[in-house]
């Protein structure tokens, strides 16, 4: 099996997730079930095929949330340190057409949300950033063409 790398705050989210989906959104959906039965005739039971259908998400969720989990390796980066762009390291970056600086910390992809900073390290501008260091000029193909980022900062922890 492969190993998926994460921060700790990463597994410790999916860890809730699983927990919540277990202790709060399987027993609602049991008792929704429940309920849609006690109407009668399920093959015309919209609230019965609804809350089965949000039973299967759910199901499915959790069995793959079980999966990620026990494939986790969780990267401690408390104790890195240097310039050079790794796994965890939160990067400031300058866009070099638009003068333009954004920050990004990169994780692992089932924790990566870019409205909040966290960048993929499966992302083209993770890949393209992983062992450059501070100061370098990166190029980064995207959708809408090529750009050009300088790194201006490398933070660990």
């Amino acid at each position: 099996m492969e190993k998926i790398p994460m921060t700790s705050g990463g597994l410790t989210e999916l860890e809730h997730e699983l927990k919540r989906l277990k202790t709060k959104e399987r027993p609602a959906i049991i008792r929704a079930i429940g309920t849609a039965r006690e109407h009668g005739d399920l093959s015309e039971n919209a609230e019965y095929h609804a809350a089965r259908e949000r039973q299967s998400f759910v199901e499915g969720r959790l069995a793959e949330l079980e999966d990620i989990i026990s494939r986790a390796e969780v990267i401690d980066t408390s104790s890195m340190s240097g310039d050079v762009v790794r796994f965890g390291a939160t990067v400031k970056l300058t866009d070099e057409d638009t003068g333009e600086e954004s920050t990004y910390r990169i994780v692992g992809s089932h924790e990566a949300e870019i409205a909040s900073g966290r960048l993929s390290v499966t992302s083209p501008l993770a890949r393209a950033l992983i062992g450059k260091s501070m100061g370098e000029v990166i190029e980064v193909t995207t959708p809408r063409g090529s750009k050009a980022y300088e790194i201006i900062n490398v933070a660990y922890g």
